[in-house]
């Protein structure tokens, strides 16, 4: 399935007055309150905010793995609330990468096998795929890990897989939820500003909640989450 984007949309990932409620009791909590955000491609923003302020369920959202109660979420042009589950599927994978704060590599394949797999399920050749695994590899600056398995990778070489899979299917968005939680200061420079290079480079539209300012300035604009509502996003200087 392909999907066509609409001329009205002014980035790769737009959310229009987005809530989302859950049941409480008798009543319900707002997990994200009328969230507005796009995010142009080539454009990296930083998602900060406390524990429990609606973060992860605004990456969720934008992700298409959770449905809105209100509003709109808009991938590459295309309206998301309203596809079946189907398409919602073939949509994010087309067109959303997402980069989970544990890499969940898969344990009995290489490196390169953790990237081709996903090509297999997007129906692509598997010479291609090889090809590509490979590109994205030295591209993350794993060309000489590319056979290894994840017990034989470091923390944050097991985070750049985790990238170079994302990348596979040349998304137009980039979901990242705190990428760094679980490496030192030095792993963490070098993969925000991975981030940072890819996001230059593949022209997408990159969303990374931190917990860790130290890392802002390499990224475009910040914002800011409390109790589901979002600030708009304020320029850095990168």
């Amino acid at each position: 399935m392909s999907f066509t984007p609409s001329t009205a949309v002014r980035g790769p990932l737009n959310l229009v007055n987005v809530t989302l409620e859950y049941p409480d009791g008798e009543g319900t909590i707002k997990a994200l309150d009328a969230v507005d955000l796009t995010v142009q491609a080539g454009q990296m923003i930083s998602l900060v905010g406390p524990s429990g302020s609606g973060k992860s369920s605004l990456l969720a959202a934008a992700a298409t793995l959770i449905r809105p109660t209100h509003g709109l979420v808009m991938i590459d042009g295309t309206d998301a609330t309203g596809l079946a589950d189907k398409d919602l599927t073939a949509l994010r994978r087309e067109k959303i990468g997402i980069i989970f704060q544990q890499p969940n590599l898969l344990a009995s394949l290489t490196a390169a096998e953790q990237l081709i797999i996903g090509d297999h399920l997007r129906g692509k050749a598997v010479k291609a795929a090889r090809a590509r695994a490979a590109e994205l590899l030295d591209i993350v600056g794993l060309s000489s890990c590319a056979d290894k398995r994840p017990h034989q990778l470091s923390g944050g070489q097991r985070q750049r897989v985790n990238i170079a899979r994302a990348l596979m299917g040349d998304p137009r968005i980039l979901l990242v939820d705190e990428p760094t939680a679980a490496l030192d200061h030095e792993r963490s420079d070098s993969i925000v500003r991975l981030l940072r290079r890819v996001t230059d480079d593949f022209m997408v539209a990159t969303v990374m909640v931190t917990h860790d300012t130290e890392f802002v300035p390499l990224t475009d604009a910040v914002a800011t989450m409390r109790d589901g509502k979002l600030t708009a996003p304020v320029l850095t200087a990168a």
